[in-house]
């Protein structure tokens, strides 16, 4: 995951009937612009304006301090792009501090300052200019002190910031800069007794015992609702999409969409082909007509012929009214034939007209029909082994597969496994009145490590189990079926042959690893007891 990336949505965690929410594993609570004003006019009142300034400044950078921790602890492949500036004024609007409006980042030595932000309107200033009206001063002390926590842990230097634009002074914008300490020139003299030198140090030696008690909590980044969740996507026709391979292919899709061109898509049962044609078709000029699909295997070779093409009255015996076939219906749109390889010889002759001429002729009738539509295949077979086998005609090949689309199987694709469960999660909440809000992390790996050979298909309904049997908040590992819950990592066996004692012992160590090092477990899972396992750990050197 990228800073780009990054939602608060998908960074909160909440239990469903209240009383914890947390951002980052962190518990946090909500406060009110006014009770936390109302707050820190008490400060002012008891300590003094400048010991206030310094409390509240400290705090700030004691807040920003340790949610970069957090960040670097937690999501590593995010603060990878922190230091490029993107990261900060992004948390800055998440936190509710305020709309960044520009952030410009410098080296801080030969181009001054290190850092420059303007925002819209800071948190700190409206409020002061509700409660209090226009200030002489700056306000917006604790996002100053949350800026420098922040930069500090960043560029492990510490950093002070200052604000010499205010809206609550009836500038246009609140405008803060920051730099290295030592790089300052005199702005930042008046700002040194309020910081009262707070620097990384000092804030990591008071910290160290809170970040050991954090990591400990629970990690609810994988608990989290993954809010990029693509709603639009899906109304298009499509769920969540992540990994390389899809979004390939979905652009790839969405480019032949605006012509008319026969498409063939393969891949394994369950991957989602009928999905695509339905995005291909929404995304196409045809989306206000007519998408028909039908099962090529559901129907014996009569009844799909007469599906397909119609008939007119007294074609046959029963026939007593003239019947539009899929083909008509589907005029103007997309005719989706699915398990295309199950076509009988007489209805392929019969399909590859209709490619060609543009036109039917019902069962029965002596009349053709015009009819202008696009057609899209699918199958999980190979068409082309069908083909040298001659089971299907080579000529009607290459009509349908002008295009051909591969839908890759969701192992070799793991990027989408969560997105997809949490997607699918969110939808059945919906559908069932349900509350649930994530995964718990043991149930995110299991569900990662998973093969899924039954690809979108199992894992829909997967997680429809698991919201109707979950009785908590979060999915948890006992709420999966027991082929997905046995899941373990395997060793795999490589063209060199292993001596067996070398298998029982990788084996017995990626059960280990699954279960978390809990050797009673294990013992139990293995068959063997407690003091064998110790015995063979203690072989292993593995204790």
């Amino acid at each position: 995951m990228h800073a780009s990336e990054l939602d608060l949505r998908e960074l909160l965690s909440f239990k469903p009937r209240g009383g914890a929410i947390s951002f980052l594993g962190h518990r946090l609570y909500m406060t009110d612009m006014f009770s936390h004003g109302l707050q820190q006019m008490e400060l002012y009142r008891r300590l003094g304006p400048e010991m206030a300034k310094s409390i509240i400044v400290r705090s700030g950078y004691t807040r920003g301090w340790l949610l970069a921790e957090q960040i670097k602890h937690k999501m590593p492949d995010v603060w990878k792009d922190a230091r490029n500036g993107e990261l900060g004024p992004l948390l800055c609007s998440m936190y509710g501090f305020g709309e960044v409006l520009s952030s410009q980042r410098r080296d801080g030595i030969k181009a001054k300052p290190l850092v420059e932000t303007y925002f819209i309107s800071l948190y700190e200033a409206e409020r002061h200019l509700q409660l209090h009206g226009l200030s002489e001063e700056s306000v917006c002390w604790e996002q100053i002190g949350f800026a420098s926590g922040y930069v500090s842990n960043l560029e492990k230097r510490t950093v002070y910031f200052i604000e010499d634009e205010c809206k609550a002074k009836g500038d246009s914008y609140c405008h803060l800069s920051g730099n290295y300490l030592e790089e300052w020139d005199d702005k930042i003299t008046p700002y040194l007794p309020i910081y009262d030198g707070i620097c990384n140090e000092s804030v990591a030696a008071e910290l160290q015992d809170v970040q050991c008690l954090g990591e400990a909590l629970p990690q609810n980044i994988q608990d989290k609702i993954n809010s990029s969740l693509q709603l639009n996507a899906s109304e298009k026709g499509y769920p969540v999409s992540k990994s390389y391979a899809m979004c390939s292919l979905l652009e790839m899709a969405a480019n032949i969409a605006n012509v008319p061109t026969s498409v063939l898509i393969t891949g394994e049962s369950g991957v989602g082909k009928e999905k695509l044609v339905q995005f291909i078709h929404n995304q196409s000029p045809r989306a206000d007509k007519p998408m028909v699909a039908i099962n090529c295997g559901a129907l014996n070779e009569t009844l799909l012929e007469n599906e397909l093409f119609g008939h007119i009255s007294g074609a046959f015996t029963g026939a007593n009214t003239t019947k539009k076939g899929l083909i008509e219906a589907s005029n103007g749109g997309t005719l989706f034939l699915d398990e295309v390889a199950e076509l009988s010889s007489a209805t392929q002759v019969k399909l590859l007209r209709v490619l060609q001429e543009k036109e039917i002729r019902k069962l029965g009738d002596t009349e053709t029909v015009s009819v202008d539509l696009r057609i899209i295949s699918a199958t999980n077979k190979s068409l082309e082994e069908a083909v040298e086998k001659g089971e299907f005609r080579k000529d009607l090949y290459y009509r349908l597969k002008v295009i051909e689309l591969s839908v890759p199987p969701l192992r070799e694709r793991s990027e989408d496994i969560l997105p997809l469960c949490r997607f699918y999660l969110m939808k059945f909440n919906r559908e069932l009145g349900r509350e649930h809000t994530g995964f718990n992390h043991k149930t995110a790996d299991l569900l990662l490590q998973y093969p899924w050979p039954g690809n979108v298909r199992e894992l829909v309904n997967t997680i429809e189990r698991a919201v109707v049997l979950s009785s908590g908040p979060q999915i948890m590992p006992e709420d999966l079926p027991n082929e997905i819950r046995e899941t373990l990592s395997i060793p795999l066996i490589s063209r060199d042959i292993k001596a067996l004692h070398r298998i029982e012992k990788d084996y017995i160590l990626a059960v280990l690893k699954k279960l978390d090092n809990n050797k009673t477990s294990a013992a139990e899972s293995l068959g063997i007891s407690l003091p064998t396992l110790y015995r063979k750990l203690k072989e292993y050197s593995a204790l």
